[in-house]
Parts: C-alpha cells; sequence; structure tokens
C-alpha cells in the first residue's frame, strides 16, 4: 500500500505523494526512504515552486538514485570530496543540485511549457558532464537517457508539468 505524507514548510503543507518515497523504500528500505525524504525537505522548497512542482523534483532525485545505483556512500553517485560518504549526505546533496539546476534552468528562460525531459538534459550536463575527467569509461553519456527512462517509468501516474 502506498503511504502518503504529510510535509509542513512553515506556512505550506506540501502532500507528498507514494511515487518517490515508494520507489526509494523498494530499493533501499524504510530507514533510508526517511533520509530521502529529510533530504528532499531541506533542499527542494515546496513553498517556492508549489507542490506539483516539488512532487517531480522528488521524482528526479529518485530516478537519479536508481540511475547511479552506487554503493554504501555513493548511493547517487556523488564523488566530491565535501559530500559526506552516508546515505542522508549523498541524498541531500542531490536534492539540493536537482533543486539549484531547477532554478538555474528556469532563469534560463526555458520554452514553455516547462519540460523536465529538457530539465533532465540541462541537469546532466551538469551532474553527469559527458567527458569528464572522473569518468574514465565515459558512463556519463548514458546518464540522461537512463535518469529519463526512470523518470517516466516512476512519474507514470503523475500529471505532467503545467
Amino acid at each position: 500500500m502506498p503511504c502518503l505524507l504529510l510535509l509542513t514548510f512553515s506556512a505550506t503543507t506540501c502532500i507528498y505523494g507514494p511515487v518517490a518515497v515508494d520507489v526509494i523504500t523498494a530499493k533501499d528500505g524504510r530507514h533510508k526512504a526517511k533520509q530521502f525524504l529529510d533530504a528532499i525537505k531541506d533542499n527542494i522548497s515546496c513553498e517556492k515552486y508549489g507542490e506539483h512542482i516539488f512532487n517531480h523534483l522528488s521524482i528526479v532525485v529518485a530516478a537519479i538514485r536508481y540511475a547511479e545505483n552506487g554503493g554504501p556512500g555513493r548511493e547517487y553517485g556523488i564523488l566530491h570530496p565535501k559530500c559526506p560518504k552516508s546515505y542522508r549526505g549523498q541524498a541531500g546533496w542531490c536534492a539540493a543540485t536537482v533543486s539549484k539546476n531547477f532554478k538555474r534552468y528556469l532563469d534560463s528562460n526555458p520554452p514553455l511549457p516547462i519540460s523536465i525531459k529538457d530539465y533532465i538534459k540541462f541537469l546532466g550536463s551538469r551532474y553527469a558532464p559527458v567527458g569528464a575527467d572522473n569518468d574514465p569509461s565515459n558512463l556519463n553519456q548514458n546518464w540522461v537517457r537512463n535518469v529519463t527512462f526512470y523518470y517516466n517509468k516512476f512519474s507514470a501516474d503523475v500529471a505532467s508539468l503545467r
């Protein structure tokens, strides 16, 4: 049965639906799903973006977890030396990167309506740039396709961005 969680952000209440929570629970268990939620709450502003976009960005973070599929301390594929090598640290760094780059994407004046697939391409050029020195096997070339695949799989029941 899906879980429906209420997260309160100052004066705004977001209903955090089952999609991202369920897929993270299925992959990493309930304890890690709580850390995922904490990372989302601390790094993606429901108040700023609204509940609809908040949920889509949460699904992007979950899709990154599946696409990266890293082991302990590298679950979300964050290699930066300042990123804590813990599940919560990885999830938080990922969520912050997703949120900051969504703002950058919006600041770039993308065509309307906003396309989450275009945003994932935009994010990929920063999160996993092709040709990066830390990618000797050139796996980053698959990042956008893989994250988009999981995003589509997880968001099949979620309304499109408006």
